[in-house]
């Protein structure tokens, strides 16, 4: 069964996120979920379209970092496309990340976007697996 929830949590001016799940891929579509949630409630948004991307670290693999790029990503493609998305799927291996986000144009009247999210920081960033599976990632968005 799957442990995945999202909460957001105070900071200063901004908003933090975390996403929780079995794995890692899992905790970071529940974090995407909680970006959405700044923005407008994700119940409000039909995941009518489909956007897929593809990420790839040159470094390490850290995973932190990795975070953070997918989440700046879904931040590009709110911004660029004119989008609000509220299913998320992400497959993690080794350095590279596949993102298949669901969709659909915002619609000022029904989705009454709360805030604009500039970008994902590394304020209070973390991916970790904190109990036996069940793994945390969070950051600061800046809004």
């Amino acid at each position: 069964m799957s442990r995945g929830r999202w909460e957001h949590f105070e900071h200063k001016a901004d908003i933090g996120v975390r996403g929780f799940g079995a794995t890692p891929a899992e905790a970071f579509a529940q974090a995407a979920l909680a970006l959405t949630a700044v923005v407008t409630d994700p119940s409000s948004v039909v995941p009518r379209e489909k956007v897929e991307f593809d990420l790839d670290r040159d470094d390490d693999g850290d995973l932190e970092l990795l975070f953070v790029d997918f989440l700046n990503a879904i931040v590009y493609e709110m911004a660029v496309r004119k989008m609000l998305y509220s299913r998320f799927e992400v497959r993690i291996e080794a350095q590279k990340l596949h993102a298949v986000l669901w969709g659909e144009p915002v619609d000022r009247e029904r989705h009454q976007p709360a805030v604009e999210v500039k970008g994902a920081t590394y304020t209070e960033l973390e991916v970790s697996e904190i109990r036996p599976g069940e793994w945390l990632a969070q950051c600061v968005l800046d809004v």
